[in-house]
């Protein structure tokens, strides 16, 4: 199944010379969204992580079904204030500003592999937040994986070195 052809663009949002990809149609779909966790569990499941993150929000949608298919834990990576525990906090560059990620400090066993993923990498910003996230863990950070890669961004040449999966890219 060719994901790109269920993934809506919508031009002009958020603003104008913006092409939104839009996923909300691939969720939709039962078999794009079965395939979707199938092609990320296939390429995921090689670098052995003991947990999955998710990045809030859709992060957790494709992140929880591929940490129960690799019959690994869960941790959701927040934004500021929605974790009731103890947490380790990471900020990141926004084009206008800046924003704040949170991970509960007890989310992994000492040491573990942990897996990041996401609905999308763009510019990269939310992806080493959360990786600075996992190091302050004391964990080591496996690698990355997203349904949706905007090239053009260059996101993911400012990823850490270690294998990122994008299963499309624009």
């Amino acid at each position: 199944m060719d994901l790109k052809s269920v993934i809506r663009e919508i031009p002009d949002f958020p603003q104008p010379g913006i092409t939104f990809k839009d996923i909300t149609t691939l969720l939709s779909n039962p078999d794009a969204l079965r395939h979707a966790i199938d092609l990320l569990e296939a390429a995921c499941r090689e670098l052995q992580p003991d947990y999955v993150v998710g990045i809030e929000s859709r992060g957790f949608i494709f992140g929880m079904p591929l940490a129960d298919r690799l019959n690994v834990g869960f941790a959701p990576v927040r934004k500021p204030g929605k974790l009731p525990g103890p947490t380790h906090r990471a900020e990141y560059e926004l084009e206008y500003g800046s924003d704040c990620l949170e991970l509960h400090q007890d989310a992994f066993a000492p040491g573990s592999r942990v897996m990041v993923v996401d609905d999308l990498i763009a510019t990269g910003g939310t992806a080493i937040a959360t990786a600075e996230l996992i190091t302050k863990t004391g964990c080591e950070l496996a690698g990355f994986g997203f349904v949706v890669e905007l090239s053009d961004l260059g996101g993911r040449k400012k990823l850490p070195q270690v294998p990122v999966i994008s299963l499309v890219q624009y």
